[in-house]
């Protein structure tokens, strides 16, 4: 049986897709296929694609004529995958030589639910390793563990799919969908439920994925209406967290994430147009004012005078 399925979503990466396809040539393995899902793309990415396909054993094509976006992408790999485990990468990043057979590897000898690796952002010509929040490497942990503490990072701080492997039962039981109607934030409530859901966890003591930074058209990079997704995303988070037995110790942590990321958004609004800024600043107020108050007392005095501040002329709330 097939050991990993690398599951690679993209749409319009001709720039990056070359040195993406060439990492894939230095991870061949007899039991790991790579599904590349092509989410409609309108530039030279299916022919470079096609241009490929003869180096690389095991690999496989599926194309959307029409985008759907990110979430979708990913769950039509998972569809079509055949792998005990499964992993990501995006199109426009890339791996180092043998990563993912070590994946598969660590995956089977730890014996737990799912895996997270470090890895190396990329911003142009510069490298900056980021090491998993969880210190202890090899060890099998329990994975609610990994969303406190409230006020320092922990892994469920380190919201990112491709950064580790998972076991094909998550699949199966939904653990490991992805809601699609988010087009961008999609990672942290998938996230929050695979820490909420998973029975075992571990950090591999080796990196893995090279992750590009500031790329011209990413969805990180573009001020529309998908911004705003962020607020959906953080709303799923705290809906899991209601039905959950222990919901009340992390929501703390939670609305700590959801304040940050509201604190962002409103630092980088000009970026948007006046309408949609507006939108932001209400919306931002409106779930402000729905916070619990004993977990506003708890966060604010920990999020730092300039997001207090940013708050209270934005919003209308004490500093």
């Amino acid at each position: 049986m097939t050991a990993l399925s690398v599951i690679v979503p993209m749409r319009d990466v001709e720039r990056h897709v070359g040195d993406m396809l060439l990492s894939l040539t230095r991870n061949i393995a007899e039991d790991i296929e790579f599904i590349l899902v092509d989410d409609g793309s309108t530039d030279g990415t299916p022919r470079i694609i096609d241009d490929h396909r003869a180096r690389i054993p095991r690999l496989s094509v599926v194309r959307h004529e029409k985008a759907v976006g990110l979430s979708a992408a990913r769950n039509a790999g998972m569809r079509v995958a055949e792998g005990r485990h499964f992993t990501f990468l995006d199109g426009d990043d890339y791996v180092l030589p043998g990563y993912f057979p070590k994946l598969a590897a660590s995956m089977d000898a730890l014996g737990v639910d799912y895996v997270k690796a470090d890895h190396i952002k990329v911003y142009g010509r510069r490298r900056v390793p980021e090491r998993a929040p969880m210190g202890l490497r090899n060890v099998v942990l329990d994975p609610r563990e990994g969303i406190l503490p409230s006020h320092g990072k922990a892994m469920v701080d380190y919201p990112n799919a491709w950064s580790g492997a998972y076991r094909r039962e998550l699949y199966e039981s939904g653990v490991l969908l992805f809601d699609e109607r988010l087009l961008t934030c999609e990672d942290r409530p998938w996230t929050w439920r695979l820490h909420l859901k998973a029975a075992s966890y571990a950090v591999v003591p080796f990196p893995g994925v090279f992750y590009r930074r500031e790329v011209a058209g990413s969805l990180t990079q573009i001020g529309d209406e998908r911004q705003l997704h962020f607020f959906d995303a953080f709303d799923l988070v705290l809906a899991e967290l209601e039905r959950d037995h222990e919901g009340a110790r992390f929501l703390s942590k939670a609305v700590r994430n959801y304040l940050a990321m509201m604190a962002f958004h409103l630092t980088e609004r000009e970026r948007l147009l006046p309408p949609l800024r507006r939108r932001l600043v209400e919306r931002a107020r409106t779930t402000f004012e729905a916070f619990p108050e004993s977990n506003l007392q708890e966060v604010m005095p920990g999020i730092g005078p300039e997001r207090r501040q940013l708050f209270a002329e934005l919003l209308g709330i004490s500093a």
